[in-house]
């Protein structure tokens, strides 16, 4: 009976519920999705502060600048070499799994594309860069722009540190407000199994399963793929840099399946940077990369944006050459970037990117429209995970982690040294 007071179970419960209610009355699936999206706009509510006051509170309070800026650039490059690194490997399961194969282009569902191609037409790489820098910091906040909300904190945080002495005090209120803000996350995360029920419900009432029997193969070669990517290639780079993927994984399961539930990895962003504060990770780290991974440093959606256009590819018997997929590669180098943030933004780049290389055709986006929602929990998963593995990596390398307490509260064992 103790069990069923572990969040964890509950959400796995929830999850259950939520896809029994959705096959069995899916005429209940609008209600489910105000369920959800509840759960999500309550999540939602304090991430923009909580990023604001974390790094706000990490950089002032305890870093140097030198130091942040060394973070700021090691954290680009490991996001970098990292997605290009899930491009490729999704680009070579499609190839050796070919999950397009067999599949009638001419038998396309209908499907109103016109949102993404509007989207996707005003894309540039230039307007992201742009997009960094708020024009007005109190719209950013509003609608939750992450890595403008994070380029605000660092200035607001080198400006707080120049104050010296003078600014302790502003810093002290600040870093009471955000232990604030995590009592108010630790009562929306108790709603988090009705949640994960909503977002189910939602999902198979909807959707149905009918898709997955003609998109099934594409829909498992994602998911291996991206179970190859978080236990091989995270794995490795877990073990390079000292510790245990297989525990951190356990650390983080209750994230793990409200992210499944809600099919966003923005549902426990709060959460995990609390969580890798409280296993030793400095809050200067934690408060750099947790949100500049959440823009740069998507695995699972960099693996499914080049598996689609593979799979499309090969829908439409359209021959790509080992130069035209690396021209995708570089493509969605940029592209992947482009989006970040936006909602919907697996398929505004998508479209983005169909409409660069001008190959395959536009119009196989309508295949993947009723399967996309089962494999954005994938996404969201693979995302998460790689953001949290980015930090630990990262705090490890600065030395910014104390490892007595990481082993203690991540791996369950008795402490060794007292920091690293």
């Amino acid at each position: 009976m103790k069990y069923f007071k572990l969040l964890y179970v509950q959400v796995l419960i929830g999850i259950l519920a939520g896809v029994l209610v959705g096959r069995l009355f899916p005429g209940f699936a609008p209600v489910a999705k105000t369920i959800s999206d509840i759960f999500i706009n309550a999540i939602r509510m304090v991430i923009a502060p909580v990023i604001f006051f974390t790094v706000v509170a990490g950089i002032a309070g305890a870093g140097n600048l030198r130091q942040v800026g060394r973070i700021g650039g090691k954290s680009l490059l490991y996001f970098e070499a990292v997605t290009t690194l899930a491009l490729i490997i999704g680009l070579v399961v499609a190839n050796v799994i070919r999950p397009g194969d067999g599949i009638p282009a001419n038998h396309l569902p209908p499907a109103d594309l016109s949102n993404y191609t509007k989207g996707a037409a005003g894309m540039k790489w230039g307007d992201f860069v742009a997009h960094i820098v708020p024009a007005n910091i109190v719209e950013a906040f509003a609608q939750g722009e992450i890595i403008q909300i994070l380029f605000f904190g660092i200035l607001f945080s080198i400006g707080l540190k120049h104050l010296g002495p003078a600014g302790r005090s502003l810093l002290d209120t600040f870093e009471t407000i955000n232990k604030v803000l995590f009592n108010v996350l630790r009562i929306v995360m108790r709603f988090s199994p009705v949640g994960a029920f909503g977002g189910m419900a939602y999902t198979v009432g909807v959707f149905g399963f009918a898709s997955l029997t003609v998109l099934g193969k594409l829909m498992g070669c994602f998911y291996l793929t991206s179970l190859l990517f978080i236990f091989v290639v995270l794995n490795l780079i877990a073990r390079w840099a000292g510790f245990s993927l297989w525990k951190l994984l356990g650390y983080i399961k209750d994230e793990i399946l409200i992210v499944f539930g809600a099919s966003s990895s923005e549902a426990v962003l709060p959460n995990i940077m609390k969580k890798l504060e409280d296993a030793g990770c400095e809050k200067s780290v934690v408060g750099l990369v947790v949100p500049t991974g959440y823009s740069f440093n998507l695995d699972g959606t960099t693996i499914y944006l080049s598996m689609a256009v593979i799979f499309l590819a090969q829908v439409f018997h359209v021959p790509l050459s080992l130069l035209q997929q690396l021209e995708i590669v570089g493509i969605l180098i940029i592209t992947s970037k482009g989006a970040a943030g936006v909602t919907g933004s697996g398929f505004l780049v998508l479209t983005s990117t169909l409409t660069a290389m001008r190959v395959v055709p536009i119009e196989g986006l309508a295949l993947l429209i009723g399967v996309d929602r089962f494999m954005s929990e994938a996404r969201a998963i693979t995302n998460m995970i790689g953001n949290t593995v980015a930090t630990v990596v990262i705090a490890r390398s600065e030395r910014a982690v104390d490892l007595s307490r990481y082993r203690s509260v991540v791996e369950g064992e008795p402490a060794v040294s007292s920091s690293q």
